[in-house]
């Protein structure tokens, strides 16, 4: 059966006085859910200024949790996911219009993972990433949604010069940002020892991904590695929200697909 360990750590920076950043899981109570429902971990950054991005991060993850707990046993991640995040980028879309801001004046970036059986289903919108770091290697899981990696992916901009673009940090792509929002989802197997890290750009932003490898690698404790995951970035920048969830994988359950329905594989 799957079973993980996780960490969450989310820290103001040192320039802010808020934290805009939201985290959020939803735990399986049996092992009975583990294999209907399975876990969900889920970030947002949010953006739009003082108070409008904490409304915005906490609205969308807050959203995305009950969806993801109300939805049918069994339901395919990968298509639950992208559901789970439009209805998150309504609620905060309504919220904003509510509130009578402007269109894209309430936003925030949203990663979400879930695990069930041997499976990684991951959607985003935005900036915030997921990591695979397996093997001594931490690998992304998504693509930023910012101008300069669209500029990158169009081969306008170098991988070099989106690092250093003015424009490295403007999202091209944000939950509130427009009625209605395209989510980036991917599936990957993973496998016992695996680690995977959701972040904000407070924390990939100051820390290369071969670092984050590193730090994560040397420690056993998830909570030691976070701390110093934050620790570095403050060290290096710290104008920044800076947040975490580190998940490691201890076993999993591997299954096949027939027909749309899992089974057990020997």
């Amino acid at each position: 059966m799957l079973d993980l360990e996780f960490i969450q750590l989310s820290d103001p920076g040192l320039v802010r006085e808020e934290n805009e950043d939201y985290l959020g899981h939803f735990p399986p109570s049996s092992p009975v859910e583990v294999r209907a429902r399975g876990w969900l971990f889920a970030l947002a950054d949010g953006v739009g200024g003082h108070e409008l991005g904490e409304v915005a991060s906490r609205l969308a993850v807050e959203s995305v949790l009950e969806g993801f707990r109300d939805a049918a046993p069994g339901a395919q991640l990968a298509s639950l996911l992208p559901k789970l995040v439009q209805s998150a980028n309504g609620q905060v879309y309504a919220a904003a219009t509510a509130t009578g801001k402007a269109v894209g004046g309430m936003a925030t970036t949203l990663v979400l993972c879930a695990l069930r059986f041997d499976q990684a289903v991951i959607s985003h919108v935005g900036d915030s990433r997921c990591y695979l770091i397996r093997d001594g290697r931490a690998t992304p899981l998504t693509r930023d949604h910012t101008l300069a990696a669209d500029q990158v992916q169009l081969g306008l901009l170098s991988a070099q010069e989106a690092v250093e673009t003015p424009t490295r940090h403007l999202l091209s792509r944000a939950v509130g940002g427009d009625l209605v929002i395209t989510a980036d989802t991917t599936q990957i197997q993973v496998n016992p020892e695996d680690v995977l890290m959701l972040c904000s750009d407070g924390l990939h932003g100051p820390l290369p991904a071969a670092e984050i490898a590193y730090v994560v690698s040397q420690r056993a404790d998830l909570q030691a590695a976070a701390e110093r995951l934050v620790a570095i970035a403050n060290e290096r920048d710290g104008s920044d929200n800076v947040s975490v969830q580190l998940i490691r994988i201890h076993s999993v359950e591997r299954m096949g697909m027939y027909r749309g329905r899992p089974y057990k594989l020997r």
